[in-house]
């Protein structure tokens, strides 16, 4: 497969830029009205029909035609094998994160809402006791926070590869799933971002870290990018996709769908979903 240098530049400032998305979600903290709940749930929807069709309908179909050309009916069996290692590879990530503390099992928006703000300073009567557990639930925030940050970390990196493998298999197809990455990125900027101000009431630092966060994407585009690239061939982006797919397929049911159903109505959440499948459906009948 005959790749250019812009080819590279392009998919890797496509999973940058979806990474770097964690920043919007970061945002939140420099506001002052509380989040709404049913336009989070109704993008998480959509991320998630953005996803499943992409990885269903063209990466897991495209890798299934590309492999059966290449190995015959073997094809499909590799196929199979590459989509259920990817779930595979993605649900031992997330075993080894814990639970209480894994951005991915979020409960609802109102769960990482904290403002210290909200809260009126005790009066000096009230004496140590109150300032002592002020101090405890401080840190135990700002402790979520980071332990937040190294947990995206992890979750992102896969992440990074699928965007950056799909953008060189297909640039069309690159913008679209990093765009579903993009808008599945901003809930977990939050998880990162509120934790962190609420427990050191510094927003800049707070906001940095959801920022810098999504830098775990790049880099493991480029982890991907220096161990895939002497090897780079049809069949090695078949596999990939493959992949990736499963991945995909992971994430969405495991983490989107629940947050999503999680933050507002059901019927919001599916019809987000629809609506998610219904664009990437039109997007790639246009291109």
């Amino acid at each position: 497969m005959d790749l250019q240098l812009i080819d590279y530049l392009r998919a890797f400032a496509l999973t940058t830029l979806a990474g770097l998305s964690t920043g919007i979600g970061g945002l939140v903290i420099f506001r002052k009205k509380p989040l709404n709940q049913h336009i989070v749930s109704a993008s998480l929807g959509l991320s998630a029909g953005v996803m499943l069709y992409i990885a269903f309908v063209e990466m897991l179909g495209g890798s299934y035609i590309t492999l059966s050309e290449i190995y015959g009916n073997r094809g499909n069996l590799y196929t199979v094998l590459s989509f259920f290692g990817g779930i595979f590879f993605i649900m031992i990530i997330d075993f080894l994160v814990p639970e209480a503390q894994n951005p991915h099992e979020l409960h609802s928006v109102t769960d990482i809402s904290y403002d210290p703000h909200l809260h009126e300073k005790p009066a000096k009567a009230k004496l140590s006791v109150v300032k002592r557990e002020e101090v405890r639930e401080k840190s135990n925030l700002t402790r979520v926070g980071l332990l937040s940050a190294i947990g995206i970390a992890a979750h992102n990196m896969p992440e990074g590869i699928a965007a950056f493998v799909a953008a060189l298999a297909d640039p069309a197809l690159g913008v679209s799933i990093a765009i579903a990455i993009a808008i599945h990125n901003i809930p977990e900027g939050i998880a990162i971002a509120v934790p962190l101000y609420a427990g050191t009431g510094d927003k800049k630092k707070s906001f940095l870290t959801a920022l810098l966060s999504g830098l775990a994407e790049p880099f493991g585009a480029l982890i991907g990018f220096l161990i895939l690239r002497p090897y780079i061939s049809e069949t090695l982006l078949a596999v990939v996709f493959a992949f990736a797919a499963g991945i995909m397929v992971y994430i969405s049911l495991d983490e989107l769908l629940p947050t999503a159903e999680k933050q507002g109505e059901h019927h919001l959440v599916i019809g987000g979903v629809i609506v998610g499948m219904l664009i990437m459906a039109l997007t790639l009948l246009v291109l």
